[in-house]
């Protein structure tokens, strides 16, 4: 086995070189921005700041008050992009470029078992990538974690919090990799198989940003105040833009049916109409990890899947 390892070292170890660069990177940038996060919020400009979604404002002029999260959310969407980006330029020249070439069968004609250098060449590109992978997310929860939640910095329910970390982010990279080692087995051109990598896993992340927009998986929690009783406060909930009004029956209309916020016309209104309590539909904080553990489900089941069709098919090599 000894000979495998060496040879899918030596065919993969620029790969390796550049995800430590890209590790490298990722970390001094996050040491460098979450001590300027870390201070800024240490200064006490954020103090009378509430939680929630809310802006958050400066005493004297009423300007929003924010943090700088753009690094942080620039490395949320590397970590969505991460799938891509490993099954186009590590995925799909894994065994397309000798099938390619034609390479393999000089190999293969030298001793080395079949399956011994299918098996060394995937398992080191797969513990590469979940290192990869699981170093960014990693990077990204421990820098996001000052800002967490809150108006002035990020909260869960944003797109690069919720798909970019997480061990959903590490079950898509993996998704990745099956997909452009598959591509390149069937393929035999390294390019179309980029293309197809491209393709496939921009389609399933596209998939898995719709599943999280429309609820399906996670429905939402219905929130209720009786009477025009102030509505629960929204907090860190992930709301999904439905509020309306409840009739004694149960019957449900929108909130544009008595469009008042509070006070006496609301009242009147709600009295006119027989509404007896408010409503609104949001999903909490908690639900962070069901959306987590629906996707890690969902990349790890495919990529299961797609690694065990490319070993049944490798036998074409």
């Amino acid at each position: 086995m000894k000979g495998s390892l060496w040879l899918a070292w030596r065919q993969q170890r620029l790969l390796v070189a550049c995800g430590g660069l890209v590790l490298a990177v990722a970390a001094a940038l996050a040491v460098h921005y979450r001590s300027g996060m870390v201070d800024a919020l240490a200064g006490g400009a954020f103090d009378h700041c509430d939680p929630g979604p809310l802006y958050c404002t400066r005493p004297g002029d009423g300007l929003p008050l924010f943090l700088d999260v753009a690094p942080l959310q620039f490395l949320g969407a590397l970590n969505i992009a991460l799938p891509v980006l490993i099954g186009m330029f590590w995925g799909a020249p894994l065994l397309g470029r000798d099938r390619e070439l034609g390479t393999h069968r000089m190999v293969l004609a030298q001793g080395v078992g079949r399956a011994q250098w299918f098996t060394a060449r995937l398992a080191l590109a797969a513990l590469s990538t979940v290192t990869l992978s699981g170093v960014l997310v990693w990077l990204f929860h421990w820098w996001w974690e000052p800002a967490a939640d809150h108006s002035y910095g990020l909260f869960w329910y944003e797109t690069t919090a919720l798909s970019g970390s997480g061990p959903s982010a590490v079950a898509a990279a993996l998704f990745g990799l099956a997909t452009g080692t598959l591509a390149g087995l069937l393929t035999r051109r390294v390019l179309s198989a980029m293309a197809w990598t491209l393709s496939v896993t921009a389609a399933a992340t596209l998939l898995t940003q719709w599943l999280h927009h429309t609820r399906l998986l996670v429905p939402p929690h219905t929130y209720v105040s009786r009477g025009t009783a102030p509505k629960p406060p929204m907090g860190e909930k992930w709301s999904t833009g439905n509020y309306g009004l409840i009739t004694a029956s149960g019957h449900r209309d929108s909130v544009l049916s008595c469009p008042y916020p509070s006070g006496a016309e609301l009242k009147e209104c709600m009295t006119r109409h027989g509404y007896v309590a408010r409503f609104y539909e949001a999903n909490p904080a908690g639900d962070y990890w069901a959306f987590q553990w629906y996707d890690t489900a969902l990349f790890g089941v495919l990529a299961l899947a797609l690694t065990a069709v490319t070993v049944l098919l490798r036998r074409r090599l």
